[in-house]
């Protein structure tokens, strides 16, 4: 049996308030092994302050795919955001306003993104919401209003014709779902998106672009309505007045409204270069992942070029995030997830709650078959590890290597989750590096055992790290040459 796992000094959450330790609070039940003149300096310093500017390197891609290899809260986003400034137009091609993202500006200021995507903070960058988005319009201009108010231009912002619309009634119909699922409920987040995709496949959906003719959209939502009344007891929703609503969001909308389709392919065709953000993770794939712990759409590379029109063949780069431990929202099954004190420390270090939701998201170690797996359906050519400053007070770091069942080895990760649940998890106990990197920004000055780390990570996947996340800050990045 391994030895605990302890962390040494005080945690230090990875935010941009200042750590604050209260009076009378009881002692950090994980040992502490640096001086308390350490532990100050790390307490007191800003995560924003300056550091040498990460080493430059612009991305040899027409197209570039960026897509989470977990269950999601990779920091997708914040790839996107740095990648942005090298291309031409930002796609999302799937899931809604379930999907969050925060960034950090290079002034440490913070943006929360749901539907709009991360390129929107590229001045020059053209953001697109592909044809497989499902699209809350009113969550949409929320949205769009606090970028404006933080002095973000959305002008730059065109939504497809083909996506389709998520309604009032969906996130209703979402509540009474998980009600009626009572002890085996999926854990959605109750934003209408399996319910709205459900309406695309039965189709009695209503996309974007049939807000051009508000008469048959009046009719079109009326008989969607009927159905949930129909389907669910308790069924509650007032159809007449998100009719009248959405008569004026027609009149602001539409000027949004394009061919995103022949926009994308035009641009490829003329050179321009894109980069599309995923959203969700390939574990929560509706094909590939924990089913039914899952999300409705395809966050793995089949996605992208279903829910933009885009030939895979035009893909150039596809780059997975990672981060350097695992985190999970929701129900289901979570091979190397810790708990207590453990458990407690990362998720204050990493604050991990939801962007969308507040939650507070499930921890774990690096989860390597899972990492293995969605490498090989998405045909990773990259991996951005994320978030290796918040294990970077660890003694030891458990890296999970295999998976046992009954005691039998198996290679892949199982369909069934009755499989997946007795999973015994086979770990590596890597040493740690018990020193702040979060201002390291050159590969060179990383820690030997930080290296080490994500030199075997690398050995079992068989994908190189290009991106090093130490931080949540654009500039705190580290690139493998």
């Amino acid at each position: 049996m391994s030895a605990p796992i302890k962390l040494g000094g005080l945690p230090t959450p990875r935010a941009s308030a200042p750590w604050v330790v209260q009076k009378g609070a009881p002692p950090c039940t994980l040992q502490r092994q640096r001086s308390r003149s350490s532990c100050v300096r790390r307490a007191s310093r800003l995560i924003f302050a300056s550091a040498a500017p990460a080493e430059s390197h612009t991305l040899d891609a027409q197209v570039a795919v960026v897509l989470g290899t977990q269950w999601g809260d990779e920091g997708k986003g914040k790839l996107v955001d740095i990648l942005a400034q090298q291309y031409d137009i930002v796609a999302r091609a799937q899931g809604g306003a379930n999907a969050g993202h925060t960034i950090y500006d290079s002034e440490g200021k913070k943006y929360a993104l749901h539907l709009v995507p991360s390129g929107i903070l590229s001045k020059s960058a053209q953001c697109v919401v592909g044809n497989g988005v499902v699209v809350h319009l009113p969550t949409l201009f929320e949205e769009i209003e606090t970028l404006e108010e933080q002095g973000v231009s959305t002008e730059r912002l065109i939504i497809s014709e083909r996506a389709h619309l998520l309604f009032d009634l969906h996130k209703e119909i979402d509540g009474l779902r998980e009600e009626e699922l009572a002890g085996k409920k999926i854990g959605t987040t109750k934003r209408g998106i399996g319910p709205a995709y459900a309406s695309k496949a039965y189709r009695n959906g209503i996309r974007v672009g049939d807000l051009r003719d508000m008469e048959t959209f009046e009719v079109k939502l009326r008989n969607l309505a009927l159905d949930g009344q129909q389907r669910f007891e308790g069924f509650q929703y007032d159809v007449e007045a998100d009719v009248e609503q959405y008569k004026e969001i027609a009149k602001r909308v539409l000027p949004l409204v394009g061919d995103t389709v022949e926009l994308i392919n035009d641009a490829w065709d003329e050179g321009k270069r894109i980069l599309v953000e995923g959203a969700n993770a390939t574990m929560l794939d509706l094909d590939f992942g924990t089913y039914p712990f899952v999300t409705s759409s395809n966050p793995s590379i089949g996605g992208v070029a279903s829910g933009l029109g885009l030939a895979p063949t035009k893909f150039q780069a596809i780059i997975g995030v990672a981060k350097a431990y695992t985190t999970r929202v929701g129900a289901g099954p979570y091979p190397t997830e810790v708990f207590g004190d453990l458990a407690e420390d990362l998720r204050r270090i990493g604050v991990e709650y939801g962007t969308t939701t507040g939650r507070p998201r499930r921890v774990g170690w690096l989860d390597i078959p899972a990492l293995r797996y969605a490498t090989r359906i998405n045909g990773l050519t990259h991996i951005n590890l994320t978030k290796l400053d918040v294990l970077s007070e660890l003694e030891t770091i458990k890296l999970g290597v295999g998976y046992k069942v009954d005691g039998k080895s198996i290679t892949s990760v199982p369909s069934e989750i009755a499989t997946l649940e007795k999973v015994e998890m086979e770990y590596e106990d890597i040493p740690g590096w018990q020193t702040d990197i979060s201002k390291v920004r050159r590969w060179d000055d990383l820690p030997k055992n930080a290296k080490d780390y994500i030199a075997r990570i690398q050995e079992l996947i068989g994908v190189k790290i290009e991106w090093i996340g130490v931080g949540p800050g654009r500039d705190a990045i580290v690139i493998q040459p």
